[in-house]
């Protein structure tokens, strides 16, 4: 009999590629649960029009016999629907899902896609986080506080059902061709503005490495917490340099005036503690995950970059942009000495 996988969170891109990956093994059926349509061909996967903050979802699990759970369905911005919304998605759908997950006797196993953003961002921050540390500045609002309370849920579904495999993947920023984030935007603007005096640490982790990392976790059984991006880090500077945008910085002061005119430019729903990871940054050390499952990204997170600018426009510094403006002003230049 073929195990029932239930994925949340398939009306968006990563979601849609997992499951998809996913129900290419014959020996699974996968179920995918979102609340709108998928925009991405879901191939063998069966789909389920479904809110998970409505209790709806417990019959699902139940009729389906669902063994694993992959929770993907969370939001890190709020788009048009607003920040409360977003919470109510994230925190109270996460609540229901767990719910329903606790009462079902078919249930064994959950797979949970956190972020990064529960490690927030501080000037006291370590080199590179652990999973066993804790934040140096806890965060206080937004996805990164969102992800923070969907992690203590996760771990008390786990003390209440001890007979259920639990495991948290905390992934860093995507970045690759089609990535499209609060943070991809960012880079992508075709003035940066920056807070003078810092280098923010970049860390990232393409897409295909972070399918692989829940495929492995979902077919095989790994308990606990694990980080999971590149093993490198990028500059903000080298970021920038390899977009071509010029920067313009701000005394640190600056930062709600930061966070205002990104918001203004509808490029999410900024933060007091995204301005902190853009001024200090930070890392995730991976060596846990690597050595117990012994997969390890293909992409570098200066690879992974590299991917986007190649297909994104090309910034105002960017060699192409400077050969066109060389090209324009020799031509100038050469109408000037024949006339």
């Amino acid at each position: 009999m073929a195990r029932v996988i239930l994925v949340t969170g398939v009306a968006r891109d990563l979601g849609a590629r997992f499951a998809r990956a996913l129900a290419e093994d014959e020996t699974l059926d996968v179920i995918g649960v979102d609340v709108t349509p998928p925009r991405h061909d879901l191939g063998q996967v069966s789909f389920v029009r479904a809110d998970i903050r409505n209790p709806v979802i417990a019959k699902v699990i139940k009729a389906r016999a669902v063994e694993t759970v992959v929770h993907m369905a969370i939001v890190a911005s709020p788009g048009r629907a607003g920040r409360s919304s977003m919470k109510e998605i994230n925190v109270i759908g996460t609540m229901q899902l767990l719910a329903a997950c606790q009462k079902a006797d078919s249930f064994r196993k959950l797979v949970v896609q956190s972020s990064v953003s529960v490690y927030g961002a501080s000037p006291r921050d370590p080199a590179k986080f652990t999973e066993d540390m804790s934040p140096r500045a806890q965060p206080r609002t937004g996805f990164a506080k969102d992800a923070l309370e969907i992690e203590s849920y996760v771990r008390g579904l786990g003390r209440r059902r001890p007979d259920v495999a639990v495991t948290t993947l905390r992934l860093a920023n995507l970045m690759g061709a089609g990535v499209d984030s609060q943070l991809s935007r960012f880079l992508s603007l075709p003035v940066v503005p920056r807070v003078m005096g810092y280098d923010a640490r970049l860390q990232f982790l393409h897409p295909s490495d972070a399918i692989a990392a829940l495929l492995e976790v979902t077919r095989h059984t790994y308990r606990g917490t694990y980080n999971v991006a590149a093993p490198d880090v990028v500059s903000l500077t080298q970021a920038l340099r390899l977009m071509g945008r010029p920067a313009v910085g701000l005394p640190q002061q600056c930062g709600p005036m930061i966070a205002g005119m990104l918001r203004q430019a509808r490029l999410g729903d900024w933060s007091s503690d995204q301005i902190a990871a853009l001024t200090y940054g930070r890392a995730m050390d991976t060596t846990r995950f690597v050595t117990t499952t012994g997969l390890a990204p293909r992409f570098t997170s200066r690879e992974a970059l590299e991917e986007f600018v190649s297909v994104s426009a090309p910034g105002l510094l960017s060699a192409q942009r400077v050969d066109q403006a060389l090209t324009s002003v020799s031509s100038l230049l050469e109408g000037v000495r024949r006339g």
